[in-house]
């Protein structure tokens, strides 16, 4: 199958791309890079330097490369970013989303997987957090992501389009060839491992206040190659799936403070933290319930544990010290 990944010069698309070209796939890479990096795209797979914005870049690549599907990985991510930029946000995550959609149904393309997030949920209600939980965004980014999957909805009833939701909760880890490297970076698990390998570099701790066991926000750590493979399995199964919405995450949350001190194990180095005020949008505590997915999708993670997780992306991050720029 020739698939079309967007964002895959990125941290998931790359691994997404990865996970495709193991199971022979064709994959062609479309990212503006601005983001991505050239170095996260793997020989194997082919690369379009072009926008989601930009419908006239879109219209070339479907009309010269015949593909099968999409699976659609190209956003504003930031949520910190989306509260004093939500214009920024709303015009690539849903307008240029809805360019994308468009131009699939100009040349008969009906076949897609999108990348959405825990954050469509806002403030959890209850613990583990099921796909019918409210939606109730506290973050512009997560409005974004939810006004995009009521416009699959609408799309798929009006145009025949077949399509899959995965959200995420917190994305983390390496595979042995590809890992994570943002700019700004505000994953904390790298931010953490970047203070381990640079002690004048200590790592912010954004607020103790929360009503959790130590004050520090919790949350569900999903291995990036777990992620991947949902999306493999969402492809193979999206005939019969169609329509559905589907957490991807461990079941088990960890706070800020046990993550550094996983850390602190993993890289035998006594990490600099500092404290600060609380991020705008921050849920407490975010934790999934992935029932549906490993049932339905027959999606079984292979890294659930913490310690596995740090260990991958650290062993990455020291041979890749500059990340993809070295």
């Amino acid at each position: 199958m020739k698939v079309l990944v967007t964002g895959g010069a990125g941290y998931v698309g790359s691994i997404v791309t990865e996970e495709l070209l193991k199971e022979g796939h064709h994959v062609i890479v479309l990212d503006n890079l601005q983001q991505g990096h050239r170095r996260a795209i793997l020989p194997e797979a082919e690369l379009v330097q072009a926008d989601i914005c930009d419908i006239k870049a879109l219209g070339n690549v479907f009309g010269r490369c015949k593909i099968d599907a999409v699976m659609h990985m190209a956003a504003e991510t930031v949520v910190e970013y989306s509260m004093s930029d939500p214009k920024r946000y709303f015009q690539n995550n849903v307008v240029g989303g809805i360019n994308l959609l468009d131009t699939m149904i100009k040349h008969g393309v009906d076949t897609f997987i999108f990348s959405s997030s825990a954050a469509v949920y806002g403030e959890p209600q209850s613990i583990p957090v099921e796909e019918s939980h409210p939606k109730l965004p506290v973050n512009a980014y997560g409005e974004s992501k939810l006004m995009f999957e009521r416009i699959l909805e609408w799309y798929g009833k009006a145009y025949g389009l077949k399509h899959i939701s995965l959200r995420y909760f917190n994305a983390a880890g390496a595979s042995e060839r590809l890992g994570c490297d943002q700019h700004p970076e505000t994953h904390l698990i790298p931010n953490v491992l970047k203070a381990a390998l640079n002690s004048d570099s200590p790592v912010t701790i954004f607020g103790t206040d929360y009503p959790t066991k130590d004050g520090t926000c919790i949350r569900d750590y999903i291995h990036v190659v777990d992620i991947a493979q949902a999306h493999v399995l969402a492809l193979g199964k999206l005939e019969n799936l169609t329509g559905n919405v589907y957490n991807l995450g461990n079941g088990e949350g960890y706070s800020v403070l046990e993550v550094v001190e996983t850390a602190k194990r993993v890289t035998g180095v006594d990490i600099p933290a500092i404290i600060s005020s609380r991020r705008l949008g921050d849920p407490a505590v975010l934790v999934a319930s992935s029932t549906r997915a490993k049932s339905e999708l027959d999606w079984k993670p292979r890294f659930s544990e913490l310690e596995s997780i740090v260990e991958s992306i650290w062993e990455w991050m020291k041979e890749h010290p500059s990340g993809y720029d070295e």
